[in-house]
């Protein structure tokens, strides 16, 4: 995790269509996950959804159709 010029904590993602994008996360989020409006996963307009693991790295779990949000 790092932290941008806003001030606002990023982290890297792993795995999946947006494998090594940046993107701004909430890390006292009690649930962590983040669901990005992405036109490159299996969904064109859905959303690519990343998790963080145990030791805190945001993976890839799935890709979400337009209409699961």
């Amino acid at each position: 995790m790092t932290t941008n010029e806003q001030g606002e904590v990023e982290v890297e993602l792993h795995g999946g269509p947006l494998d090594g994008w940046r993107v701004p996360v909430d890390p006292d989020d009690p649930d962590p996950w983040t669901a990005i409006i992405s036109d490159h996963g299996q969904y064109p307009g859905g959303r690519s959804l990343y998790a963080p693991n145990e030791a805190g790295t945001w993976w890839w779990v799935r890709d979400l159709r337009p209409e699961e949000l």
